[in-house]
């Protein structure tokens, strides 16, 4: 829902990365909050009943309260969340909790000064990120979910140090494994850290058992502290592919549908609003946009060849 963010995340919007002219949309070619709106009505009716709105950061969107008052008033919404880098928080979480928001996740990669600032280009700090989450508690936003991107070498020493943190609260850090999204990020395997390997690091520390409740379609792999410290959460996309139990759909900035996180290509819908098509035919274009996918990059990807191209990652989310 917008392109822009206040940071520059290696593996999301490197700095060196944002050099060329036209990297960040006109606003013209963004969605309007209408269209935003009129797509998630669309999407509900066709039976989605969980909307996250990411970025880019979606804090930088201007009105974006009054957006998130709009969505979260649409009839048959059950589950309305955000992705933050927490950031901009303290001014918001009040207002996002009154206008009607569920949830929110907050990515954090370590709790290291250094190994943060250098993760997220040299912008923000470790505190600025802890003094959201503690305004999004005050809030009454009571259980967090905390992504950390784990990178071989990067911060995968400071991973102890984070989960440390938030145990025995009711947040839930999710564990992620660095992702080849985009076309920016320099990804190579010998970065990524696979969640098997995190997992038994952290159950050998603090031992771990499956939590209850999960289902097939969950991008996280759920574990419950056996002392009742809280939960975990494991996000292995590289190690062990979900393609086929994947059930979410992706909007861009600019208003392009996309079946899979690591696709290519794109359908234009903004374009679609503004020559007028209604809800009812964007509904049937949907569905068949949805009933024809066959995504499955995640189990392809060792017999794919490399430097496949892929929409960005700030520019539809994670």
């Amino acid at each position: 829902m917008l392109d822009r963010c206040n940071l520059r995340c290696a593996y999301c919007m490197p700095e060196e990365s944002l050099h060329a002219k036209g990297v960040f949309l006109p606003p013209q070619n963004l969605l309007s909050d209408g269209e935003i709106e009129f797509l998630v009505r669309v999407f509900v009716e066709l039976g989605v009943h969980k909307v996250r709105l990411t970025g880019g950061e979606p804090l930088l969107r201007p009105g974006f309260t009054e957006l998130v008052s709009r969505i979260a008033s649409i009839p048959g919404l059950k589950d309305f969340a955000l992705t933050t880098n927490a950031i901009l928080l303290p001014r918001h979480a009040d207002a996002l909790k009154e206008a009607g928001l569920g949830r929110i996740t907050i990515s954090l990669d370590s709790l290291d000064e250094t190994v943060f600032r250098k993760m997220a280009g040299g912008r923000g700090t470790v505190r600025e990120v802890l003094d959201g989450v503690a305004a999004a508690e005050v809030a009454g936003f009571k259980c967090l979910k905390i992504n950390t991107v784990v990178q071989r070498g990067v911060n995968d020493r400071t991973i102890m140090e984070l989960v440390s943190h938030f145990r025995n609260t009711p947040h839930t850090v999710r564990l992620i494994e660095f992702m080849d999204v985009g076309n920016v990020n320099h990804w190579n395997r010998g970065l990524v850290v696979p969640g098997t390997e995190l997992l038994k690091a952290i159950h050998d520390r603090w031992p771990l058992r499956p939590a209850a409740g999960q289902y097939a379609s969950e991008t996280a792999r759920r574990y419950a502290f056996e002392d009742g410290a809280g939960e975990i959460g494991f996000i292995n996309s590289i190690s062990e592919p979900f393609c086929g139990d994947c059930s979410r759909a992706r909007i861009t900035a600019d208003g392009a549908l996309y079946s899979c996180l690591f696709s290519a290509r794109g359908t234009g819908l903004r374009d679609k609003i503004r020559l007028g098509m209604g809800a009812t035919e964007m509904a049937e274009e949907i569905r068949g946009l949805w009933s024809r996918r066959a995504d499955r990059y995640s189990e392809l990807r060792s017999r794919l060849p490399q430097h496949q191209p892929h929409v960005e990652m700030y520019r539809m989310g994670g």
